[in-house]
């Protein structure tokens, strides 16, 4: 059940001392949106935290069916922050999901399998805690208009900051626009978004995340990084959610919309969640050793773990059909699975930004900031153990620009699923180092795919392209 005590009384403390008047109660959806409901202050006890509040199961994307809806949501309340956007002084709250009647987790909540997850790590033996740091990219755009009719289908996305508004009368227009790869790291005026991105780590902050670096990205039209502090697994994937919903408010605030899709642009750089991983041990660094890249062998078994599986990880850390517009060989997103100190071009490369054995870590650059981080770090997680435990070597590094070598040359590299109902046909060869510990089950690999297949993938291929037109009208 939901933890009692101190934490929970500290809540009510702070609704009390701050005169809140709403609680929020945030959980995430199988395919890895936050939903909501809210409640009264006076609707909220010391009880909540162990009888939850029922809500309908039927309606969440890949979960209940109708006769069997009732579900329960239980607050953590280690997980409280004052929501900036709401104007009556409402906190929030993010719950694990529950089955009534037996008043077990849910098997299916995304948030219950990274806890899972962080089990399983623990009854190894290997490390006591897994760090994540995820770097989501995002963009930051003034105009989103899309539809998709039997008759008609387009999207169009708009910047000011876009390369290809350079020749648009403004009255007047100034010219600071980023060229086309190369919005990292322009000063202003042409960086157009810097007091933007100061508000959002500003409320970022506010609500309890540790920002360590806020930039512009490489493409133009408004892609932006703001960096978060590495947290415990289950910490990192809830302050990602916070870190989505804070950016994304605060961007509407100021009449603009963000968007967390890999590949919304065409012939620029797409949007990646390059993610950094490290086990620790009583307060200790296990990642830093005497190998390659000052890597311990745990380390390099991990790696070895992460590019084995890497195929079938891809299902859920590049979980949209759009994010394989992003991962395209000869592009800028790494699609060839190999490992290298520094190389931005390897799927994992080893930071050498610091000699201490505190900063060693591995980053796997492959992911995107359109999955689900409960379930996508869970994966990452039991891959990296899968590796350790096998001790799986993961060959040698690839210290070479990978982007210059010859088809000859990287014959025998192996690379990443092209489309993702390829990812999900490695899923289904590959998924049994998920299982261990109960962490990932049957059912819930079963689902993701079915729900996958059919709710995207399908709809996708029978849909008419608009590029489609162009190729093909005339014929």
């Amino acid at each position: 059940m939901a933890k009692t005590g101190l934490p929970a009384d500290n809540v009510l403390k702070y609704i009390k001392e701050n005169k809140i008047k709403f609680v929020d109660l945030k959980f995430m959806d199988f395919p890895g949106q936050w939903q909501h409901f809210t409640v009264p202050v006076s609707q909220f006890s010391a009880s909540s935290f162990v009888d939850g509040y029922g809500f309908d199961g039927s309606s969440m994307r890949g979960w209940k069916v109708i006769n069997e809806s009732d579900m329960l949501i239980i607050p953590d309340p280690e997980t409280l922050f004052l929501d900036p956007f709401i104007e009556a002084p409402t906190i929030s709250l993010i719950c694990d999901v529950y089955e009534p009647a037996t008043k077990e987790k849910y098997s299916r909540c995304p948030r219950n399998i990274a806890q899972k997850a962080n089990s399983y790590l623990l009854s190894t033996g290997l490390a006591d805690t897994v760090y994540f740091g995820p770097e989501a990219e995002f963009f930051i755009f003034d105009d989103v208009r899309f539809d998709s009719t039997p008759n008609g289908s387009f999207y169009f996305v708009d910047s000011d900051e876009g390369r290809w508004n350079s020749g648009r009368e403004e009255n007047p227009n100034l010219g600071y626009k980023p060229r086309y790869k190369e919005g990292y790291f322009p000063v202003p005026p042409t960086d157009s978004l810097m007091d933007l991105r100061n508000d959002m780590v500003l409320n970022l902050e506010n609500c309890g995340l540790e920002i360590e670096a806020q930039h512009h990205e490489v493409a133009s039209g408004g892609q932006c990084e703001i960096d978060i502090k590495y947290q415990p697994l289950l910490k990192a994937a809830d302050q990602l959610l916070m870190f989505k919903y804070i950016v994304k408010n605060t961007a509407r605030m100021f009449n603009k919309t963000v968007t967390y899709m890999p590949k919304p642009i065409f012939g620029d750089n797409g949007s990646g969640m390059h993610v950094h991983v490290s086990l620790w041990k009583k307060g200790k660094p296990l990642f830093a050793g005497s190998g390659y890249a000052g890597l311990s062998e745990m380390a390099l078994y991990f790696i070895g773990g992460i590019l084995k599986h890497a195929p079938s990880l891809l299902a859920f850390t590049n979980p949209t059909t759009n994010s394989y517009k992003r991962l395209v060989p000869g592009f800028e997103a790494p699609v060839n699975l190999a490992y290298s100190q520094r190389n931005r071009s390897a799927s994992v490369r080893i930071p050498m930004y610091s000699s201490s054995p505190k900063a060693k870590r591995v980053e796997f650059r492959c992911p995107d900031p359109s999955c689900n981080p409960y379930l996508a770090f869970s994966a990452v997680l039991m891959a990296g153990i899968d590796g350790v435990i096998n001790r799986i070597d993961p060959g040698s590094p690839l210290d070479k620009d990978i982007y210059d070598m010859s088809p000859e040359e990287l014959k025998d590299v192996p690379s990443t699923p092209p489309s993702l109902d390829a990812a999900l046909d490695e899923l289904k060869k590959d998924y049994e180092y998920l299982l261990k510990g109960d962490v990932f089950t049957e059912d819930v690999i079963e689902t993701w795919i079915k729900y996958k297949i059919e709710k995207e993938i399908k709809p996708m291929a029978l849909q008419p392209h608009p590029f489609e037109f162009g190729l093909y009208y005339d014929v």
